[in-house]
């Protein structure tokens, strides 16, 4: 796997990938992940590359290094910045799910008017598709529309990146996101990637979410095959 050359250091972007990997389930709770040349060789890095990325990420709680017994994931979820409430992903891998996303378009877009995204992005915006695969089969579908100022999203690995650790790295934050859900007809492109009949009704979760200055950073539209998976919310006190 080949790394972007852009400003981000390359420890930062092998230290994102191995913490998506351990939110997503893909190194399991307790168990260990690949050894340091493992590690060098796919992501084609220095040896020091590797050691700081798992530096930090032993730091942030996420690791623990043995001596002689390799490094396990100590934990798996994350602190949300907006409130006490786990992810749903989170909550999935928690239950020994398994989630995969696979990307499928990302790139800018010209938006029509009197669409959603044209009302709060003008013109343009940034435009990211994704499915997301439990336990390989297909279960959600997202489109996420951007502010423009997200930049350019060609060089980034969306297939396994965090969306959000993604606006991050432009130095967009997040303060809050209102959720609006609903039963919805899945469109067409929709229903055939979830493999489903033409007309189906899904959960359909429409998202945005704001900047410090009150302006929409991404407005999200998602379709839920909950006959796979109900939706689940977790909350600690």
């Amino acid at each position: 796997m080949t790394l972007s050359r852009n400003e981000q250091p390359l420890y930062r972007q092998v230290k994102n990938k191995i913490k998506d990997r351990i939110l997503h389930g893909v190194y399991p709770l307790g168990k260990r992940i690949p050894s340091e040349p493992q590690l060098e060789q796919e992501f084609k890095v220095s040896k020091i590359t590797v050691r700081n990325a798992i530096q930090e990420l032993v730091q942030e709680g996420y690791l623990e290094k043995g001596s002689g017994k390799g490094t396990r994931v100590l934990r798996n979820t994350s602190t949300s910045r907006l409130s006490k409430q786990k992810s749903f992903t989170e909550v999935l891998v928690e239950d020994g799910r398994r989630i995969r996303k696979r990307l499928l378009r990302a790139e800018y877009i010209r938006n029509e008017d009197g669409t959603e995204p044209y009302r709060l992005f003008g013109e343009q915006c940034v435009c990211i598709e994704r499915l997301y695969l439990l336990d390989e089969a297909p279960y959600i579908h997202y489109t996420h529309y951007l502010t423009p100022r997200t930049g350019d999203v060609a060089t980034a690995d969306l297939g396994e990146q965090s969306l959000y650790g993604l606006l991050e790295e432009q130095e967009i934050s997040l303060t809050g996101f209102r959720d609006h859900f609903e039963v919805g007809v899945a469109p067409p492109r929709v229903a055939e990637l979830l493999q489903l009949e033409p007309g189906a009704h899904l959960l359909r979760r429409t998202r945005y979410s704001r900047e410090p200055s009150g302006d929409i950073a991404e407005y999200s539209v998602g379709y839920y095959n909950t006959a796979l998976q109900a939706y689940l919310v977790h909350y600690e006190a």
